[in-house]
């Protein structure tokens, strides 16, 4: 596994972005979505990763901030040498604190005694607490009880939420997510954090055929959402709850709309920074 992560050559786009808000975000949606595995704010706007491997002349295309007349966005890219991602890391992750009662950190942070400690090596995946979506659902989360439940999170990244899902008293938690990166940078994370109740899997919306959850949790973006609600609902059990994020406020309609298609009905929402994290029900 060592040789295997140490050898992807990745490339990095560094965009210069003007304004930055909220046009950094969107940009960053928008990349992730064709397959750019992680995301640094500089001052003049965002650099972006993405394996060599998946890089192309026409990778961009089907990006829309590309063509947005509202921001000036250029960008310049380079193939990233061999490179100690940990160290790159521990100049630029800052642990963070959600309601003075979860904090997380890197394992080179001091605890800080709260409630709530995770420790997370982010590696190259998406999921450290910093962005505004994994920082609302772990808002979401805190105020939650799922004492005994089944919990399903879906798009785990570093796996923060599932983790903090088994600490707050989850019988049972699967951690699904598509990327290999993610999925073994997960593992690491779980093993890191002692929770054994969180099983950490690879695949997409397949791997739940025949499975049931109390309740779910699904970070991911608006279009892969759009997609899979229906898979969700067939997952969830009468009386769940879901929580949602990864999609901008403009989007909460369509989520909306699509969920009580499949009897799932809007509860509430947490916003930040134009995003949204928004809890439903079955009923």
């Amino acid at each position: 596994m060592e040789n295997k992560i140490t050898n992807l050559i990745y490339v990095e786009y560094d965009f210069k972005v003007e304004p930055q808000q909220p046009w950094n975000d969107v940009l960053m949606a928008q990349l992730g979505e064709v397959g750019f595995e992680s995301f640094i704010e500089t001052e003049k706007g965002v650099k972006a990763y993405i394996l060599q491997s998946l890089d192309s002349d026409s990778l961009l295309d089907g990006v829309n901030m590309m063509e947005n007349e509202l921001c000036d966005l250029a960008f310049a890219k380079a193939v990233v040498p061999p490179t100690n991602w940990n160290a790159e890391w521990e100049k630029n992750f800052d642990p963070i604190t959600v309601k003075n009662r979860c904090e997380v950190r890197a394992p080179f942070h001091k605890a800080s005694g709260v409630e709530y400690d995770i420790v997370i090596e982010p590696k190259m995946s998406f999921g450290t607490g910093h962005h505004q979506t994994t920082h609302m659902m772990i808002e979401h989360l805190l105020e939650e009880d799922v004492t005994g439940l089944d919990v399903l999170d879906m798009g785990s990244g570093t796996g923060v939420l599932g983790i903090l899902a088994q600490m707050r008293g989850a019988a049972l938690v699967d951690a699904v997510d598509i990327d290999t990166w993610c999925f073994e940078n997960a593992l690491e994370n779980v093993e890191r954090n002692n929770t054994d109740k969180v099983n950490v899997i690879l695949g997409g919306a397949e791997v739940l055929d025949g499975k049931n959850y109390d309740f779910i949790i699904a970070n991911i973006n608006r279009n892969i959402l759009l997609q899979d609600i229906p898979v969700y609902a067939s997952t969830l059990k009468s009386g769940g709850t879901i929580l949602f994020s990864g999609f901008y406020k403009e989007d909460l309609e369509h989520i909306t709309s699509k969920c009580n298609e499949s009897g799932i009905y809007y509860d509430s929402h947490i916003e930040k920074d134009s995003w949204i994290a928004a809890k439903m029900t079955k009923k």
